[in-house]
């Protein structure tokens, strides 16, 4: 059974008890951008390569062949032949990236402080055996320009070392051919603070070419839940017109998708690749925008590779950004153009009401985390606690919409008792008890509903959120996935069933069926967060304990009813 679909049931069950209890015993659409015209479209069968080829080995450097040129062949600068291809690293306090001096391709993306749960070492953005990332291709008419396999000239050749706080600084690929004018340079704009990478480049020696990104074939993984994270898996693109629109890897069909887009984007369940139009969100001109995308097959089972097409402004120059890290909701929402939704919280009908209450949440355990220096798992504590203390106000009406419930339910039986055979002159008893008394089967559970939203945001919170990703507490090893030792889950039953035992224990008389469903429905909820997030575990069963005093307190406040009830009975 999915997550998702056991958290589901896990909903209409606990609703379903709570509604039925007291019914049976009363106690943005993005702003429209024109399309630019001066994008080319992409040759069909352009995609049916699938973007660039693997990295050139030992002496497989080759020169491109320039449109109306006629070349000499691999005739290359002196030193650009043989040996193996060179090594260039940029380590920051953020990541290690690795780029080849051969096609000026990045090899690796290390992401420091997040260590891999499928292998030793730190997570690794490029998948094991896959090629081509951040490779670049020229479209001028129906030739085209493959610069995967050329030896660039790396500036500077010792890579990049960023310390905390200093300045940005530029690694910088340049390809010259020997025997023609034409030029190529790519730089890449690194700062020891943020993932995002501002990349700029200029072409010279042809005539307003096209420009084909290379994106590769999605993320490696990472997570010691292989199946759930396969199912995060996806590429996603923000369509100019259509918005935002993701699809699985293993879904992904090889096609050429029209523009334009602002950003097109591979994820995993807690990390992203994506390339951004232009060179900041307030920059970004209509001509930017990347004019469409290449899928193309992946050598790797279930995958695809993503190109993405922009046009050359007539000078030559071109520009865009990178973001390749965590999918940290603050740092997506900086980059603008609606990049935190790139693997949005909640089903897509139910995303209005819990984005607002995700956001809020996040705020609150990150300041609770900052401020008190607690650990995530405390903070869940101490935020379970404090959910119950803010609702207070709202159990106190449920609790009081019930005390009048029972208040009244003498008059109810006895109406039931007199107009037994009349069903109209019932109805219209009922109706007068519902005006007069203030009578409502569910006045003392509405309020008591309030509360759902919350838990519905923190089960995709748990899902998606990278700071509680690989966070331990006690003896769990991770908040972000399931208790393997099935603790939690056992635990919340059992405070699922203290909590009514506690209410049963203010009935003169309980229902059978409700002495059952004490019994069976903690069994069940137990069986069903077994495979959710540990973190949803102990947040549940710590607003359970909370409850429990209140709980106690509305019973000793009922037994003064039934009391006052009864003295009115017997008068």
């Amino acid at each position: 059974m999915k997550t998702e679909v056991r958290f589901l049931l896990a909903i209409f069950l606990m609703m379903g008890v709570l509604v039925g209890t007291n019914m049976l015993f009363p106690p943005v659409v993005p702003d429209e951008v024109p399309v630019p015209d001066s994008v080319p479209a992409v040759e069909a069968g352009a995609a049916e390569t699938g973007g660039v080829g693997p990295v050139p080995g030992e002496g497989e450097s080759v020169d491109p062949v320039i449109p109306g040129v006629e070349t000499r062949g691999p005739a290359l600068e002196e030193g650009q032949v043989g040996g193996v291809a060179a090594r260039v690293s940029v380590e920051g306090p953020l990541y290690r990236f690795e780029f080849s001096s051969v096609g000026a391709l990045m090899v690796s993306a290390e992401m420091r402080g997040f260590p891999s749960f499928t292998h030793s070492g730190e997570v690794n953005l490029v998948p094991g055996g896959a090629s081509g990332y951040l490779g670049h291709k020229l479209t001028v008419g129906r030739d085209t320009l493959d610069l995967t396999r050329v030896r660039f000239r790396v500036e500077p050749e010792g890579g990049l070392v960023l310390e905390e706080g200093s300045g940005p600084q530029i690694l910088r690929f340049i390809y010259e051919h020997p025997t023609t004018p034409f030029r190529f340079a790519v730089e890449y704009e690194f700062t020891p603070e943020s993932y995002i990478v501002h990349v700029r480049g200029a072409v010279a020696g042809v005539d307003r070419p096209l420009l084909v990104t290379d994106l590769g074939e999605g993320l490696a993984y990472s997570e010691a839940d292989s199946v759930g994270e396969a199912r995060s898996m996806a590429f996603v693109e923000n369509h100019v017109r259509d918005g935002i629109r993701s699809t699985l890897l293993d879904r992904g069909k090889p096609g050429l998708q029209d523009g334009p887009f602002v950003w097109v984007a591979f994820r995993s369940k807690f990390f992203v690749f994506a390339l951004l139009a232009g060179e900041s969100e307030q920059a970004l001109q209509d001509t930017d925008l990347l004019g469409g995308l290449m899928i193309g097959q992946s050598e790797l089972p279930d995958r695809v590779r993503i190109g993405a097409a922009q046009s050359v402004s007539g000078d030559g120059a071109f520009a865009y950004r990178l973001f390749m890290g965590p999918q940290e909701y603050g740092r997506l929402s900086s980059l603008g153009q609606e990049m935190e939704e790139v693997n949005p919280y909640g089903w897509k009908f139910i995303r209005p009401l819990v984005r607002p209450i995700v956001s809020v949440i996040m705020t609150v355990l990150g300041f609770l985390h900052a401020t008190l220096s607690l650990s995530y798992g405390w903070v869940l504590v101490v935020f379970g606690v404090m959910m119950r203390v803010i609702l207070w106000p709202l159990n106190h009406k449920a609790m009081k919409a019930q005390l009048k419930n029972m208040a009244v339910q003498p008059m109810i039986q006895e109406a039931q008792a007199r107009y037994k055979d009349n069903p109209e002159k019932l109805q219209k008893e009922m109706l007068r008890l519902y005006k007069e008394e203030g009578f409502n089967p569910l006045g003392g559970c509405l309020p008591m509903l309030l509360p759902w939203p919350v838990l519905i945001a923190l089960f995709f919170v748990f899902q998606n959120t990278i700071e509680l990703r690989g966070v331990p507490f006690l003896w769990l090893p991770d908040l972000s996935a399931a208790d393997p030792l099935f603790i939690l889950p056992a635990f919340l039953g059992l405070s699922m069933f203290l909590m009514q035992w506690v209410s049963m224990r203010a009935l003169d008389q309980p229902n059978p069926q409700m002495k059952m469903m004490m019994w069976i429905m903690p069994i069940m909820m137990v069986f069903i967060f077994l495979k959710l997030p540990s973190g949803l575990n102990l947040y549940y069963a710590t607003t359970n304990i909370a409850t429990i005093p209140q709980q106690i307190w509305i019973n000793n406040e009922r037994k003064k009813v039934r009391g006052t009830v009864a003295t009115k009975a017997t008068k």
